[in-house]
């Protein structure tokens, strides 16, 4: 059974709602735990100011004492204080503050708006807002815009329930009904679980890293390990806290909402995977081709080129020769990836390329009737494929196919099988990133391992990958994620 919990400083703070036994004081909370051991208790914490060692800090400090789940965390509350604004999307700020303001307020210098569980009554500003309560989930906030030459964020502040007029207090009450449901529903009847893991998925992605049958499959392996595994999406951001753990099973990326997931997560404490340092470490094709080359690991040859470097651009075909591969840095399932044959074709696509990203990688082609994918876990090898190229095409993805040319055939394999040269180039390639679940592309080149990329998402499809382990695959995976939770439980390092 779940408890919300909504924690005031004063009884008068309250005074403009309806009574409610799921309000109680500060003092009320800090003297006596609420809530039973059996009851998952979740806590809204409404005090008038959240300063440190005052009774606010210490409602949130000893909610999660308790085991609540808790908001604002004290961990939301450190970052408040030193007002950090990473990880905000503030490029276009000025051009959204401009449209947004009347006519006559070209002369305003300072501004601000409430935000209420992240939402706010300017329309123009939402997405912000939302960006702004991901970042710093906290019930009640004030973000504040200041204009030199442009504008910019001065400041964002909890705000205390008592400062609010009636029509804010409206729509913080209206706000407050519409996250409750959403967030602490009424749960449906269910076993009772050791853990629950939230696992990130898009119905809606066209090439997702696993698909329905491999998602059901991951569900029924939890279920046997007493972990029951919730598929939520993007917008159930809000809910994230709930979980003990995060699988991230959509297409990751530094730049969207998966790494805000993986970034929360592991404040929260969360057992969380893919972990954000292995989000940034191999989306970036440029970041990983460095850490390859400085441990000294197999690489296709590799240049960088600048987008205002066109002597670079020249002199690559030379260092290279044709034909060269052109990859923009964050591209996936062979997205953004082009081959070029002479220098004409060189300059065209980096010129398209270069629209996308200050820089771009070059490296020798290497064409091989099939990649290795080895899936690697913990540092351990998982399972192994061979991918084949797309039919007439030198990919294994071709997007410019119709049908079932679009990707080549494949081949699972049981581990031991795999050329022993092949596994430990896979192993220190993935070792260089960290322990989590990768999957990592090599070439056999004139019998010589190389290493392509490193996936931090990696494909695992019912019916490709699973062909040799079956269902054990996804219990190994599900039997990691225990081993972690039990870990953490405990106090125990990885």
């Amino acid at each position: 059974m779940t408890r919300l919990v909504i924690v005031v400083e004063k009884a008068s703070d309250w005074g403009s709602y309806y009574p409610s036994v799921d309000v109680v004081s500060a003092m009320d909370y800090l003297r006596e735990p609420i809530g039973a051991d059996e009851e998952r208790t979740h806590v809204i914490n409404l005090c008038r100011s959240y300063k440190y060692l005052g009774t606010g800090y210490y409602v949130s400090l000893l909610a999660e004492a308790r085991g609540h789940r808790v908001m604002p965390s004290v961990r939301t509350i450190n970052d408040l204080r030193r007002r950090s604004l990473y990880g905000l999307d503030i490029d276009d700020l000025n051009g959204k503050l401009t449209r947004f303001l009347p006519a006559g307020g070209r002369d305003t210098t300072d501004f601000g708006i409430l935000v209420y569980f992240g939402e706010t009554a300017y329309p123009a500003l939402q997405d912000l807002a939302r960006q702004v309560f991901e970042t710093f989930p906290c019930p009640l906030l004030r973000i504040e815009f200041e204009r030199e030459r442009v504008w910019q964020v001065a400041s964002i502040k909890p705000v205390g329930l008592h400062t609010l007029d009636d029509a804010q207090e409206d729509a913080f009450a209206a706000e407050l009904d519409r996250f409750s449901k959403k967030l602490w529903r009424k749960p449906r009847a269910r076993k009772r679980y050791r853990y629950d893991i939230a696992m990130l998925v898009d119905p809606n992605e066209a090439m997702p890293p696993s698909n329905r049958k491999a998602l059901k499959s991951f569900i029924e392996a939890g279920k046997e390990l007493g972990i029951e595994v919730d598929p939520i999406g993007k917008n159930d951001y809000p809910r994230l806290a709930e979980y003990d753990g995060l699988f991230i099973r959509e297409t990751t990326a530094s730049d969207n909402h998966t790494y805000r997931f993986a970034h929360r997560a592991e404040r929260e404490g969360m057992v969380v995977i893919d972990d954000p340092a292995s989000i940034l470490r191999c989306t970036n094709k440029i970041f990983l081709n460095d850490l390859m080359v400085s441990r000294k690991l197999a690489v296709p040859r590799t240049e960088i080129l600048y987008r205002d470097n066109l002597k670079g651009l020249k002199e690559v075909g030379e260092k290279l020769g044709f034909p060269i591969v052109l990859k923009i840095p964050d591209g996936s399932f062979s997205r953004g990836v082009v081959k070029v044959e002479d220098a004409a074709a060189l300059e065209k696509a980096a010129g398209e390329l270069f629209q996308h990203s200050a820089l771009l990688l070059a490296q020798e082609f290497l064409y091989t009737e099939f990649d290795w994918r080895i899936g690697v876990l913990n540092r351990e090898p998982l399972y192994a494929c061979k991918y084949y190229m797309s039919r007439g095409h030198w990919q294994i993805y071709n997007h410019g196919a119709k049908g079932t040319a679009k990707s080549g055939g494949f081949e699972t394999i049981p581990v031991r099988d795999v050329p022993s040269d092949v596994l430990k180039l896979a192993l220190k390639a993935t070792h260089a990133v960290g322990d989590g679940l990768y999957g990592v592309d090599l070439k056999q080149v004139h019998g010589k391992p190389v290493v392509i990329e490193v996936n931090d998402n990696p494909s695992i499809d019912a019916g490709v990958e699973d062909v040799y382990l079956g269902e054990d695959l996804y219990r190994r995976i599900m039997q990691e994620f225990l081993r972690r939770l039990e870990h953490k439980r405990l106090g125990i390092g990885r």
